[in-house]
Parts: C-alpha cells; sequence; structure tokens
C-alpha cells in the first residue's frame, strides 16, 4: 500500500511525495502555500488518478481532455510524466525514464496506490 508523505519547505511551504508500498517516490507535488492547499491538490490526485493518458512523444499527438497524464521527453531525453486536473493545472510529476514502459508503469503504479494510499506528516 502506498502512502502520501507530506513535508515542509525551506520556504515554509508544503509538498507531497507518493511513495509506492516498495518505498520507491512515484510522484511529487509543487510546492504549496499551505497545509489546507497542499490537501486540495492531493485529494485532487486521488480523484484523477485513473485519468487518460496523452503521449506526446508520437507524432502525431492525440489530445486528450483534462484530467490527463501527458507522457514527453525532457531536455535530457528522458520520459517523464505529469498528471494535469480538470482545470489543466500540473498537480503531480514523475521522475525520468530511460524506457517510455517504465514512465507508463509509473503512471499505473499511481492509479494502484493513491486511492487508498495513507496519509503521513513528516515532523
Amino acid at each position: 500500500m502506498g502512502k502520501f508523505n507530506i513535508k515542509g519547505t525551506k520556504n515554509g511551504g508544503f509538498k507531497f511525495d507518493l511513495i509506492a508500498g516498495n518505498g520507491e517516490v512515484i510522484a511529487s507535488s509543487q510546492v504549496y502555500k499551505s497545509l489546507r492547499t497542499l490537501k486540495v491538490g492531493l485529494a485532487s490526485v486521488v480523484k484523477n488518478c485513473k485519468a487518460a493518458v496523452e503521449d506526446q512523444t508520437v507524432e502525431p499527438v492525440v489530445a486528450v481532455k483534462c484530467p490527463k497524464y501527458e507522457v514527453y521527453k525532457d531536455n535530457a531525453g528522458e520520459f517523464r510524466f505529469r498528471l494535469k486536473a480538470s482545470n489543466g493545472q500540473i498537480i503531480t510529476v514523475g521522475q525520468g525514464y530511460n524506457a517510455k514502459a517504465s514512465c507508463l508503469n509509473g503512471i499505473d503504479s499511481i492509479g494502484r496506490n493513491a486511492p487508498e494510499a495513507t496519509i503521513v506528516k513528516e515532523e
């Protein structure tokens, strides 16, 4: 079972990581100004974790309506994903992967772990 690990940042904000049962970080959030807004973002990840995938690494790109995962290649040539809520805001991002299949597995892992994830706040 996964967990959302909430932690404070140096500038007084808050962020979360979704961590799989094996301890690996699946996805990370932006920095939020308050715990209240972080919890809204976290709930949005849970709500939208089963969204469709828009693969931006192949032509032509088939556009998908938000909420959606966008799979893309970064400047280093790694595959990454970002989950966008229905309003188009990015609510979580994944790490860089060498293979697209691994990136897609990360997306699948969010769908398996986020709905039942516990919430843990680091002190």
